[in-house]
C-alpha cells in the first residue's frame, strides 16, 4: 500500500509498504488517522455482476451480501471443475483444465452468455481494455483471487466490527462517506488510473525498465495533485520499483493512491452512474467517467 498524508502544502506520499495483517488493516489506518477520515482505495472488485445478483442474491445490496458471507465460508473455495460450480461456490478455476471457457463458467452459474460474468465497469471503454470477470481466478488477466483475499480477509471482518467502513458507491458519493473516525472504501483500477493521470500507456508494468520510464509523467501528475513524494518514493519511482515481481504491485498501489487523490482534490468525480444495478450491486471504479462501449 501507498499512504498519502495531508501536509501544510497538500499531500505527502510515502513509499509502498506491506499492509500487514489484512483483518486489522482498516482499524490500524483509522487509529493512525487520529479522528480524521480515511479514504481507502483498493485494487480489487467491489461488487457482483448484475446477472449473478439478479439470479442468486437475496440480500438488499452488495454490502449486505458481503456481511452474509461470514456464515458461508465455502463461497470462497475455488471450483476445480465446472461440475463443482454453484451459486454458493462461483470462483473458478482452481487450475488450468483443457477445454475450459468462460462461457462454460457462466452456464454453470445459470447465466446465458459469458458476458454475464462481467460488471459494467469491467467492460472495455474507449479509453482502456476490459478488466477480468469477478469470479475468474486463472492467469495474468484475473481478479478473482484479489476478490477472495479482500472480501474474506479484509472487508468482512471490518464490516462485522463495531465501526464498519462505508463502501462506495453503494452508500453514497465518496466524499460524503468521509466522516470523522471513519473509513470509506472504493475500488480503484490501475489501468483506469493511468488514463486519469494522463500517462502514455507503453511497454509492460511487469518490466522494471518500463516502470521506470513512467517516473517523469507520474511525478508531473503528483505535482498537478499537489502531492509531494517522499525521497524514498521518488527513488523507487525512478528505479522502477526494483527487479522483483512485487515491483508491479508497488507501482500499482502508487497509481491507486493518486486515483484517490484525484477525487479528493476534485479533479475526478466521486459519483457512479445513476443506474440501479451499478449503485446497489455492481459497483464502479473510482473516478471513472467513460462508459462501457455501446452503453448510453
Amino acid at each position: 500500500m501507498c499512504l498519502g498524508l495531508p501536509s501544510r502544502h497538500g499531500w505527502r506520499l510515502q513509499a509502498p509498504q506491506p499492509v500487514g495483517a489484512p483483518e486489522t488493516l482498516l482499524e490500524r489506518l483509522r487509529q493512525r488517522a487520529a479522528g480524521a477520515p480515511v479514504a481507502f482505495g483498493i485494487d480489487c472488485p467491489l461488487g457482483l455482476p448484475r446477472a449473478y445478483a439478479a439470479r442468486h442474491a437475496a440480500e438488499a445490496d452488495f454490502p449486505a451480501f458481503l456481511r452474509s458471507l461470514a456464515a458461508r465460508p465455502g463461497f470462497f473455495e475455488v471450483a476445480a471443475t465446472l461440475a463443482e460450480i454453484t451459486a454458493e461456490r462461483p470462483f473458478y478455476p482452481a487450475r488450468g483444465v483443457a477445454g475450459m471457457t468462460r462461457l462454460g463458467h457462466a452456464a454453470s452459474l445459470g447465466l446465458e452468455v459469458a458476458a454475464g460474468l462481467n460488471r459494467a465497469c469491467d467492460r472495455a471503454t474507449a479509453e482502456r481494455p476490459a478488466g477480468a470477470p469477478v469470479f475468474w481466478t486463472l492467469g495474468a488477466n484475473q481478479s478473482g483471487k484479489a476478490a477472495i483475499a479482500a472480501w474474506r480477509d479484509l472487508l468482512i471482518p471490518a464490516l462485522l466490527a463495531p465501526n464498519p467502513p462505508r463502501l462506495w458507491p453503494f452508500e453514497g458519493p465518496f466524499l460524503a462517506l468521509l466522516e470523522p473516525h471513519g473509513v470509506a472504501v472504493a475500488e480503484t483500477y490501475p489501468a483506469e488510473a493511468m488514463r486519469h493521470l494522463r500517462l502514455r500507456v507503453a511497454g509492460s508494468k511487469r518490466r522494471q525498465a518500463d516502470r521506470a520510464a513512467y517516473a517523469p509523467d507520474i511525478l508531473a501528475a503528483m505535482k498537478r495533485l499537489n502531492a509531494a513524494p517522499s525521497p524514498a518514493l521518488r527513488a523507487a519511482l525512478q528505479d522502477g520499483f526494483g527487479v522483483s515481481a512485487a515491483g508491479e504491485d508497488q507501482f500499482d498501489c502508487v497509481l491507486g493512491v493518486l486515483c484517490v487523490l484525484g477525487v479528493l482534490t476534485g479533479a475526478r468525480p466521486d459519483t457512479a452512474p445513476d443506474d440501479f444495478w451499478v449503485r446497489r450491486w455492481e459497483g464502479w471504479v473510482l473516478g471513472q467517467t467513460s462508459l462501457p462501449a455501446g452503453a448510453s
